[in-house]
């Protein structure tokens, strides 16, 4: 009887110890993440993906975007639907083709859903602003006005 308990009380102290080892995937904190250009966006954005392939089919996609102060980005369409969240700083965002600085900035938490093929635009004000998107990729990004693509002017 000794033998069976003290059977069980390892397994349960070593099941335990492997739930809590297994209890994450990889975590990302913010000092990891690491920012770089992406020829796809204007001069002065950083991009860091944080999950997936981004030029896969299908892959769940998840990066972080910062914004500089005093920018607006072009109105431009995505072939994916996107889920965009505030993370840091504030910034304006709006559906269409022209852009207008209309309505508050948004502070970190909001999150807002723009359809595959939407056309929207974002505008910072004086801070950066950092923005995590979620879509399932590929990843994509034209431009409504064909001079603001900068893979055209780079």
């Amino acid at each position: 009887m000794k033998m069976i308990l003290l059977a069980t009380s390892l397994f349960l102290l070593v099941g335990g110890a492997a739930a809590q080892e297994g209890r994450h995937t990889d975590v990302i904190t913010p000092d990891a993440v690491k920012w770089t250009e992406n020829p796809a966006f204007p001069k002065g954005i950083q991009i860091a993906t944080l999950v997936g392939d981004p030029t896969k089919a299908g892959d769940t996609v998840v990066q972080r975007i910062k914004f500089p102060p005093n920018f607006v980005m072009p109105p431009h369409t995505h072939p994916f639907t996107e889920v965009v969240t505030v993370i840091g700083g504030n910034i304006g965002t709006n559906s269409g083709e022209k852009p207008e600085k209309k309505g508050d900035l948004l502070k970190p938490g909001s999150m807002w859903v723009y359809p595959k093929g939407h056309a929207h635009y974002a505008w910072t004000g004086d801070g950066e602003a950092i923005l995590q998107v979620q879509y399932i990729g590929p990843g994509g990004i034209e431009y409504i006005n064909p001079a603001d693509d900068p893979r055209k002017t780079r």
